[in-house]
């Protein structure tokens, strides 16, 4: 599929689907993306908790007792947090998460977590500590989708909380099973390489979908066609035209390399070695969302293994063409790619331990200040806040 496909789901495009993409900038494409009101409205609620994390990182970090950071510290980060109003009135605006508080000794205000905060921080530090044969077989699957089983660990260091790795994998991890793992010095300077020492042979999540499907008693779907085919779904406001879904058909059945296969050193030239190479960059970022802990990741995060994927197309207009697969949102001031079969209802349809204890931090930034004595607070509802940052977000 050829990155004009959204134009051709619309219901009424003003002109050829073709002609209008090759004069769509970039920007034009992405606001031009058919709206899922379920990813959007969790999205609403996602984008804070990601400010919330990045704030929680910085306190934690710090050896204080307890640890804690100074509030004018967080207000001149506002900008690169994205704290619309600032940092004293985002911490105001969560108190079942944020404590501010002041010390004699001190000449200005810090911020640490409250309890409640610090037992979720210590559930996940555990669930994630109990789950270690997933985080190390997530990793080797990540390592394995390059050619050369070989990635920067500079990389692994921006996706470390989406694979649900510690935050001390460098040495509870990869120091922990040199059988597994090495590190390798790369030619720059001052850059190390994670080298997969142990190769063995690995399933794409996609495979067992397809196979469930095949065992399913009420299948009635051609085992032949289902061979190559990944699993697509559409929000309600997407109209799907005929000519559309002939194409979604043949795309489906176009058979490709999977994302743990090698790769042919000579690449076909002809249009349909093309649309496999195509098909095997959507099959390597499908992977690669199945592997994180809550199916989602930010494109930016991803776009940074392209080349060690071999994946010569824009990552982010692979979301784009295929809606069926991957929803992407601009909430937050961020590109943030959703796996679409694993949400149902705003929520993860197969669950695990490290995401049931990151919903529970999720929940607290849902009851803003709701039930507690507003007098406390010289601040206007969560809710206007919210409504400020969405119209700023916009």
């Amino acid at each position: 599929m050829a990155t004009h496909l959204i134009k051709r789901i619309t219901s009424n495009p003003p002109h050829s689907p073709l002609s209008h993409r090759l004069k769509t900038t970039s920007s034009q494409y992405v606001a031009s993306r058919i709206r899922d009101a379920t990813f959007e409205k969790f999205m609403d609620k996602y984008k804070n908790l990601l400010k919330v994390i990045s704030i929680q990182d910085l306190i934690l970090a710090n050896p204080n007792n307890p640890p804690s950071v100074s509030v004018d510290f967080l207000n001149r980060l506002s900008q690169k947090l994205h704290l619309n109003r600032g940092a004293t009135a985002f911490l105001r605006k969560y108190p079942r998460i944020f404590e501010i508080f002041y010390n004699p000794t001190l000449t200005q205000p810090y911020c640490k977590l409250t309890p409640l905060a610090m037992q979720i921080s210590r559930e996940e530090h555990d669930a994630i500590n109990n789950t270690r044969p997933l985080v190390i077989d997530r990793l080797t699957r990540l390592l394995s989708m390059s050619s050369s089983k070989t990635l920067p660990l500079r990389g692994i260091f921006k996706v470390w909380r989406e694979l649900g790795l510690p935050d001390d994998f460098e040495d509870s991890i990869i120091s922990q099973n040199p059988n597994i793992f090495h590190v390798v010095d790369a030619h720059e300077p001052n850059t190390h390489l994670i080298k997969l020492v142990r190769t063995q042979k690995l399933t794409a999540s996609v495979e067992n979908w397809r196979m469930t499907e095949c065992c399913k008693d009420d299948c009635s779907v051609d085992r032949t066609e289902i061979r190559f085919s990944f699993k697509h779904s559409y929000p309600p406001s997407m109209k799907l035209k005929k000519n559309f879904r002939a194409k979604v058909k043949e795309w489906q059945k176009l058979p490709y390399i999977g994302p743990y296969e090698e790769m042919p050193t000579t690449k076909k030239r002809s249009k349909s070695g093309v649309m496999e190479l195509e098909k095997r960059a959507v099959a390597i970022v499908h992977e690669f969302l199945s592997l994180t802990v809550e199916k989602t990741i930010e494109v930016e995060k991803i776009s940074h293994f392209r080349k060690w994927f071999g994946i010569d197309l824009n990552v982010r207009d692979l979301f784009l063409d295929h809606p069926g697969m991957f929803y992407l949102s601009t909430k937050g001031k961020r590109h943030t790619v959703f796996l679409r079969e694993g949400y149902e209802r705003g929520g993860l349809v197969d669950s695990n331990v490290v995401y049931d204890v990151r919903r529970k931090l999720l929940d607290l930034v849902v009851l803003g200040r709701r039930g507690l004595n507003s007098g406390d607070y010289k601040l206007e509802s969560s809710e206007s806040d919210d409504d400020v940052e969405e119209m700023e977000d916009e």
